[in-house]
């Protein structure tokens, strides 16, 4: 029941902050406020309740640009002992 609760609450922020960062770009592309009011609104309803998937695939984009760079720059996934002798660097 509380995990559901939280689940919730985590769906209406990311919805709030989806279509205020919707509306704040679509503001400045399209310059009418009216126009961008009503493109975040057809965006976020396509999205939260036609396509779910698709926020939580943004949700692991954001997590990835935002994280992903330090974490595989320590597993080392794609570099090898002796990447910096092939690359010329040592």
């Amino acid at each position: 029941m509380i995990i559901l609760q939280l689940i919730e609450n985590v769906w209406i922020a990311l919805l709030l902050f989806i279509f205020i960062w919707l509306f704040s770009w679509a503001k400045g592309i399209l310059g009418s406020v009216k126009l961008a009011v009503l493109f975040a609104l057809i965006v976020v309803y396509l999205t939260f309740y036609q396509y779910q998937e698709l926020v939580w695939l943004g949700v692991i984009i954001f997590f990835i640009a935002t994280f992903g760079k330090e974490i595989l720059g320590k597993v080392k996934l794609f570099r090898s002992e002796n990447y910096e002798e092939m690359m010329g660097k040592k």
